[in-house]
């Protein structure tokens, strides 16, 4: 439905060449998205049902919505109608690596903001860093890096 409600919109969406996350959610994509782009420091491109002129939702809701610019990939939407929200459970979007150390520790601590953290990040016996932690929007994060900090 997303091409044919919008096809002019994917030529202006970067490609991406590795699985990128699309969350429906329950009426909280503006909130969800904005919160991801001040942890991750990158923009926020949100496109409403009026402007897809979708009648399915509420006007302002989101028809689709993204992280523009950053570190971190990902889409989500508002539900429509009878449409089941996001759910996660037996999966963690890994950011091992993908950072500075210090920079993946304050990703931590501003997912953990509102969320739950379910291992803290911490050094482990074989050398490396990491943790899990839940976000207040449902997704479970692993987080870490290899060596010291200040390497």
């Amino acid at each position: 439905m997303f091409v044919r409600a919008c096809p002019g919109l994917l030529r202006s969406v970067q490609v991406m060449t590795h699985p990128t996350p699309y969350l429906h959610l329950p009426g909280t994509t503006r909130e969800a998205l904005s919160f991801y782009g001040d942890v991750f420091g990158c923009g926020v491109r949100l496109h409403t049902f009026e402007e897809f002129n979708r009648t399915d939702g509420p006007p302002d809701a989101i028809a689709h919505g993204y992280l523009a610019e950053g570190p971190v990939a990902l889409y989500a939407a508002d539900v429509a109608g009878d449409e089941p929200p996001f759910r996660c459970e037996g999966m963690m979007l890994s950011l091992l690596g993908t950072a500075e150390p210090a920079t993946l520790r304050a990703w931590f601590v501003g997912l953990s903001d509102g969320g739950r953290v379910v291992d803290d990040l911490q050094e482990r016996p074989w050398g490396a860093s990491d943790g899990q932690v839940v976000d207040r929007y449902g997704l479970h994060w692993l987080i870490g890096f290899e060596g010291e900090e200040n390497d």
